[in-house]
């Protein structure tokens, strides 16, 4: 019998599984689990503001009808917010789904994507799911963004250049003048894209957003944007991209789904928008939480780097599966990292004082073991 041909695009054979992580059942069915500290997947630990879910126990009685396509009301708060017309604005299931749209819209194969790296997968994956060759720009010996190298790549005639600032899992992130320097930079015909998810963890005079630059930059730019993160909004699914490009904004609006972002996820986008202090709280509290995790972790001798976002990159020496493992023996779920030379480095969320306790107790125990 004839073997079974291939089916599948060959561009699918070079990717892996989104790694989501696990959920806090699969966690908790664990032997001798009493209490699970979610800390893989950088959510929001104060959860949704009860504003929110008002909301949408009062929008229930709406679910029979389709969601505004494009999301008016919503995206005429986010004008009026960012200072930036309406029609430049579309509306995601999530940041992540934009990055797929960007991608289905603009790359063709053969074309070239520059990224930092280690990082976001999907950053990549939707990139060679279209036939497109990724380009990564690694850190350098100090775990900060390669500059020279970054600058001089952008600068050369590349199809998109798409990377986070703040980086994910890194953390690390452009100084402002570092951040014009590469935007000055880009070649003439490229497009660029800049997934700022963690932007409400990195503000300070250390950090810009590229939103700066878009009444005033020549070339196509996208920005992205979530409620996933400081919004807690996670489990609805909603981000959203601003650009200064007539062009990418059709072409966003050819390439997605037509009714992309649910009913509830609007409406709850536009309560949270109501209540910017909850969104204040929290994020004072990752940064408090931040630096005491951060100066824990060094303590035991691992290397961290620094972080904008809601989370830390450290090295643990070992290799991170079997240190994620042995985490989820104390209940504490961590995002151990895959890609090429970071077998040894974990991510993980900036959550309440009680989960980041929990963490940092087990990696404690877990390091005495080795040791001992």
């Amino acid at each position: 019998m004839a073997a079974n041909p291939t089916i599948l695009r060959p561009e699918l054979t070079n990717l892996a599984p989104y790694n989501a992580g696990l959920t806090l059942a699969e966690v908790a069915a664990r032997k001798g689990v009493t209490r699970v500290a979610k800390l893989g997947s950088n959510e929001n630990p104060a959860g949704t503001d009860p504003a929110v879910v008002d909301a949408l126990e009062n929008a229930m009685r709406s679910i029979g009808a389709y969601p505004d396509p494009v999301g008016r009301n919503l995206v005429a708060r986010l004008a009026e917010k960012h200072g930036w017309p309406q029609d430049k604005f579309v509306l995601g299931n999530g940041s992540e789904d934009l990055l797929a749209v960007l991608a289905r819209a603009v790359l063709r194969p053969g074309d070239k994507v520059v990224t930092l790296y280690p990082s976001f997968p999907l950053h990549e994956d939707y990139a060679r799911l279209m036939g497109a060759e990724v380009i990564r720009i690694g850190l350098d010996a100090e775990g900060m963004i390669d500059l020279p190298a970054l600058l001089d790549a952008v600068a050369k005639p590349v199809r998109l250049v798409l990377f986070a600032n703040p980086m994910n899992p890194a953390g690390v992130w452009l100084q402002p003048a570092d951040l014009r320097r590469v935007l000055a930079a880009v070649h003439p015909e490229a497009i660029t894209c800049v997934d700022e998810a963690y932007h409400e963890y990195a503000s300070g005079p250390d950090y810009v957003s590229a939103e700066e630059q878009l009444a005033t930059y020549a070339r196509p730019l996208v920005i992205l944007r979530t409620f996933s993160k400081a919004w807690g909004l996670a489990g609805l699914r909603i981000g959203y991209a601003m650009t200064n490009s007539d062009q990418l904004r059709q072409g966003f609006d050819l390439a997605r789904t037509p009714f992309n972002v649910n009913l509830m996820a609007q409406i709850a986008a536009e309560a949270a928008l109501d209540h910017p202090d909850a969104v204040d709280r929290a994020v004072a509290l990752v940064r408090i939480e931040r630096t005491r995790v951060a100066k824990a972790i060094s303590d035991m001798g691992m290397r961290v780097l620094p972080s904008r976002g809601n989370f830390l990159f450290f090295d643990a020496g070992q290799p991170s599966s079997m240190i994620a493992e042995r985490l989820l023996d104390h209940g504490v779920i961590v995002k151990p990292w895959r890609q090429e030379g970071y077998e040894s480095w974990l991510r993980v969320s900036i959550g309440s004082i009680m989960d980041n306790d929990q963490f940092l107790m087990a990696l404690a125990r877990i390091r005495e073991a080795a040791i001992g």
